[in-house]
């Protein structure tokens, strides 16, 4: 005799978990640093192509043998490849080597004229990256630069010291101007649970007017000129040259392979480098393991605003030498993209900052001699940002395969 024995009825699934605005943002910086080396090496190549169809559509020649296109072919081409070529030619001769100078020092200034530009770019992007390794969106890095910047450029005109010892103290008060202002974001965030972003971003602004306001009191600028900027800074205070004139690569430029040693250990060997990485993979698995996240924002966002405030204080004492309204330039912005090009890496981070300080070097030599404006090239560093920000893209354009994640449990 059998017994027929009802079926249970499945137990129900529990409900999904809800996702948090913090939720959200860690899974896009996760996506977005998910990139390999070769999609952001494609991606380069790709916003090279689209500036090269910018500066085909901006040339007069190229648009007149187009209007012949069907009757001339071979011309359009001729005159199109011509045009492009000769850009980029003189591009890359004005960041790396210029073969047609006269003399070796002539011909390898270019290489040294990167590497200047592209030594705050490093210092700060170092900083933005660090920020997106642990989690956080540091958008700061304009307002950090600008507060490093300012102190170091104060301290370097207003304190009479000895060489040397007058560069070590206006650096290091360009490390605490930048520090503090990015420990006011972590801060709030670690303590209200303020977005980092628009705390930052509010910061840029306020650093940028009151830079504004100080380059007009005599007792902050040390000059009666009319003109908002500053007393040029003391020689004791400029970080000195690594070559004689007519190359103007400084000491920054060693500094800032220090700096990404420094962080690459940070990250890589230190355990507060590992509370950071956990904190960024995981900050609600991390609290449980015991690291406070609160103590972790607020340091991370210290030592970010420190490499960005040290990225001020090579552009002021290495290449400016005064504070002017436009002394950080687009540094901070920059160094966003110089973080995401890099992945997040420091040795990554480092490249990619030699390579946008390439572009801003070479950009004046193109706009000179071909008359190519100097705008392409911010256009492409922005495809760039557009297309690192955006890897599935670059792959369903060449067609590459999907990376293959590993599984999380819950």
């Amino acid at each position: 005799m059998t017994t027929d024995i009802a079926p249970t009825a499945p137990s129900p699934a529990p409900p999904p978990k809800p996702e948090t605005a913090d939720g959200r943002e860690q899974s896009l910086l996760q996506q977005i640093l998910s990139g390999s080396w070769l999609v952001s090496l494609l991606a380069i190549v790709l916003a090279l192509l689209f500036g090269g169809v910018l500066i085909a559509v901006s040339n007069a020649e190229v648009v007149a043998a187009a209007e012949n296109f069907f009757a001339a072919p071979g011309e359009f081409f001729a005159t199109l490849f011509q045009t492009v070529g000769n850009a980029y030619s003189a591009l890359f001769r004005g960041a790396v080597f210029d073969w047609e100078a006269r003399t070796t020092e002539r011909a390898i200034r270019p290489l040294t004229e990167s590497m200047v530009s592209g030594t705050p770019l490093i210092l700060t992007g170092l900083g933005i990256a660090l920020a997106f390794r642990c989690g956080l969106f540091n958008i700061g890095g304009q307002g950090q630069v600008i507060l490093g910047a300012t102190i170091a450029g104060f301290l370097g005109y207003a304190l009479p010291l000895p060489p040397v010892v007058h560069m070590l103290v206006a650096v290091v008060g360009g490390i605490i101007g930048g520090a503090i202002w990015a420990g006011i974001a972590g801060v709030l965030k670690a303590r209200t649970g303020a977005n980092e972003v628009i705390v930052t971003i509010m910061l840029n602004s306020i650093a940028g007017y009151a830079l504004g306001y100080l380059l007009k009191e005599n007792w902050f600028t040390h000059t009666s000129s009319a003109n908002p900027q500053s007393r040029v800074i003391d020689d004791s205070a400029h970080m000195f040259l690594l070559l004689p004139a007519p190359f103007r690569l400084h000491f920054g430029f060693i500094i800032a392979i220090l700096a990404t040693i420094f962080v690459w250990w940070l990250l890589e060997r230190s355990t507060i480098g590992f509370e950071f990485k956990a904190v960024g993979a995981n900050p609600h698995a991390a609290r449980t393991a015991g690291i406070s996240v609160s103590k972790v924002t607020v340091t991370v966002m210290i030592v970010a605003g420190a490499l960005a405030g040290l990225g001020g204080a090579a552009q002021v004492l290495g290449t400016e030498f005064k504070l002017t309204g436009g002394i950080s330039g687009s540094i901070g912005f920059d160094a966003i993209t110089v973080a995401l090009l890099g992945r997040s890496k420091p040795l990554g981070t480092f490249l990619a900052g030699l390579l946008f300080g390439a572009f801003k070097a070479g950009g004046y030599l193109m706009q000179s001699q071909t008359g190519t404006p100097i705008d392409i090239v911010l256009v492409v560093q922005s495809v760039i940002v557009l297309l690192i920000a955006a890897p599935p893209l670059v792959r369903s354009i060449f067609r590459l395969p999907t990376p293959v994640l590993k599984r999380k449990e819950d």
